[in-house]
């Protein structure tokens, strides 16, 4: 074989896989560097997922369990592998699909198909859980309202709460999610560049909510973002859409930053959640004291929950009442009103009205 330019990097087929040492080498892992054949890594890529649901007691034999799917390709593949390891090894668990439909044209309505068809294909239930029916708006009505800077902290809280809602309504004991590595590193930073104590001394936990309403997990935790788009050995999901109302996020930032960081030092990734792991704060830091929203009875730290204080803004025709500053004056803040302009009051849907408070 000619020898290749130092510039140029080896070629992966050149070698014999570092795992099995019979193969070709067919890929090298974004996580590790490994020169590896595609058999060993469908299989390490799984052991490395078992592990850690064992090593961290993610489930109980006989628990309800659903996966948040949005027909993207980390809920996609989560639903494929969990479902493989739950015959695999017996975990015991009945596992559902549950999806929330924002109501974006164009997005939400081209994935949702992709999750029907996993439906069929890995022979799960399917819940799905719409915006309009849970708020009466939808993602493109509250751009509308707001446009396109803040709608992120709109869809971000709803959409909480949707997940709770619609695994209370299949009556789950979890919710799992396809939250990865590169996901997590990211949060650490956000949280650190925006001074958030609270999140930042859980955001890297495995299962958070445990004293919320259901518990939510992460299998993915320790899981590369590109190590799940190699994965897929059929087509599992058709194709990477990114959600069109979030061009200008402020979490790309901090993605670009990761992916910079990966490109010189692939570790970079573990070294970040492992920092976040080992934050210590303060004894005498003020943490926020959880309750429940007086409204519709979701956990909260203040009389009402972020959900329904904005879901007011938008009902009155005050969309930004909830954001930033503005929400520290509270829901009936009147000063808001003029600087902004009131728009027409459409028929007020209240999380508790319309659908009780689901045993929250």
């Amino acid at each position: 074989m000619p020898v290749q330019s130092t510039a140029a990097p080896a070629r992966a087929g050149s070698r014999l896989c570092v795992r099995c040492g019979e193969r070709k080498a067919a890929l090298k892992r974004p996580k590790t560097l490994e020169q590896i054949c595609r058999e060993c890594f469908y299989i390490v890529f799984e052991d490395e997922i078992h592990r850690t649901i064992v090593d961290n007691n993610l489930f109980k034999a006989g628990e309800r369990v659903a996966i948040g799917a949005s027909g993207g390709k980390d809920s996609t593949v989560l639903a494929y592998v969990l479902s493989e390891l739950n015959k695999r090894h017996n975990y015991g668990l009945d596992l559902f699909l549950l999806s929330i439909d924002e109501g974006i044209t164009g997005y939400r309505d081209d994935s949702l198909e992709t999750v029907k068809r996993n439906e069929i294909q890995y022979g799960l239930p399917l819940k799905i859980v719409s915006y309009k029916d849970l708020y009466d708006w939808t993602m493109d009505d509250i751009v509308k309202a707001i446009g396109l800077k803040n709608n992120c902290t709109f869809c971000g809280v709803f959409r909480r709460q949707a997940l709770d809602r619609g695994a209370a309504l299949l009556k789950v004991d979890k919710i799992v999610t396809g939250h990865n590595a590169d996901d997590i590193a990211e949060t650490v930073l956000l949280n650190i560049l925006r001074g958030d104590i609270a999140r930042l001394s859980r955001c890297t936990f495995i299962t958070t909510g445990e004293d919320g309403p259901i518990p939510r997990c992460k299998p993915f935790k320790y899981t590369y973002e590109k190590e799940i788009v190699i994965y897929p050995l059929h087509d599992i999901f058709q194709s990477i859409l990114r959600c069109i109302y979030s061009p200008n996020a402020y979490r790309g930032f901090a993605r670009e930053f990761i992916k910079d960081l990966e490109r010189m030092r692939p570790r970079a990734i573990l070294d970040i959640i492992t920092s976040g792991e080992n934050f210590r704060i303060s004894t005498t830091t003020r943490m926020p004291e959880q309750g429940t929203c007086e409204r519709c009875g979701y956990i909260s730290s203040q009389k009402l929950c972020k959900a329904c204080v904005l879901l007011e803004g938008l009902n009155r025709g005050l969309p930004k009442l909830g954001i930033g500053r503005t929400a520290k004056s509270g829901a009936g803040a009147d000063g808001n009103g003029e600087r902004q302009g009131k728009r027409p009051e459409r028929n007020r849907s209240s999380l508790h009205g319309k659908h009780g408070n689901l045993d929250f």
